[in-house]
């Protein structure tokens, strides 16, 4: 038994000081993330989320190509190749017959593939995989410190500016008719998910960095069906569930990355599968049930399949 519990326990023992990283690096961005993703998801801009983070690569490139290593141009670089992202989907949409997720998707794999080339030319094809994956155990205290900043940031306009968010999520139309700074809202919000999407690439990557966002927040749309509850479930859901996989990526010897995320995205299976509101199997339990009722109603009825008994 004490083997067992040693071997348990291993990950988390003082010499483990990079696990310990890891650990507060979830727990940090699974909570803003999450956050943010409800937001994509009610506002069905979940392609936008993906396109914003593979946009991030051509920034990130050239931020590394013209000022090295420095965690603040990496940001920078990031930062303005998300926002270019966005301004450019909207001027494309509106000057144009695209539609905006068109223009996005359009945008996104263009620049992701401008990024891996000028990525691949940066270093060997390990550095590439970091970027395109992370390496989330193999953080530095600057990332930390990066991703303690924009979480904080975060959680608190979340805070301050929650009855904004809300009305923006579910009626942006009454939001700028209530006098609601809507466009600021919505370019706010844009923001931090670059942020965010920044602050996670050397954790996850910019290819699985989206599933830290957009998982949880699909998981908690089908339990939940108010706003806080839903931003409570998701952000629960994405720390316990993204440190769950940590732990069995260091057991397994596995990829941490995918692992967290792959762990993640079975918690969104099992609950589409038994969520009690909006899970298949309840949806399929009332088909059934509806399909029993209206075939009693018509043999009940005159000439129906019993009249000739």
């Amino acid at each position: 038994m004490s083997e067992w519990l040693t071997w348990l326990a291993a990950p988390l023992s003082s010499d483990h000081l990079f696990m310990w990283r890891a650990v507060l690096m979830c727990g940090l961005l699974g909570v803003s993330a999450s956050l943010l993703g409800c937001v994509l998801v009610v506002r069905r801009l979940s392609l936008m989320g993906d396109a914003l983070a593979h946009s991030l690569l051509p920034g990130i490139g050239v931020a590394w190509l013209v000022c090295g290593t420095s965690v603040t141009a990496l940001l920078a670089g990031g930062v303005v190749a998300g926002l270019m992202t966005a301004l450019a989907s909207a001027l494309i949409s509106r000057l144009t017959r695209l539609k905006e997720d068109a223009a996005f998707a359009a945008l996104f794999i263009t620049l992701f593939a401008a990024g891996v080339v000028l990525v691949s030319r940066l270093g060997t094809p390990i550095d590439l995989m970091h970027f395109l994956f992370g390496n989330i155990l193999g953080l530095g205290d600057d990332d930390l410190a990066l991703a303690a900043g924009v979480s904080t940031a975060t959680v608190t306009v979340f805070a301050l500016f929650y009855r904004s968010i809300l009305l923006e999520c579910f009626d942006p139309a009454f939001h700028r008719a209530s006098g609601g700074w809507s466009a600021a809202t919505h370019l706010g919000l844009l923001a931090l998910t670059v942020l965010n999407l920044v602050a996670a690439l050397h954790a996850l990557g910019s290819v699985l960095a989206i599933g830290l966002f957009m998982l949880p927040a699909v998981s908690a749309n089908l339990w939940c069906d108010r706003w806080g509850r839903m931003l409570a479930w998701a952000a629960s859901y994405a720390v316990v569930g993204s440190i769950v996989g940590l732990y069995i990526s260091y057991q397994a010897h596995l990829a941490s990355g995918p692992c967290m995320v792959a762990v993640l995205g079975g918690g969104f299976l099992i609950s589409s599968l038994i969520s009690p509101s909006h899970g298949l199997m309840r949806r399929w339990r009332r088909s059934t049930v509806h399909h029993r009722e209206g075939t009693a109603e018509r043999c009940a009825q005159p000439g129906g399949p019993e009249a000739g008994l």
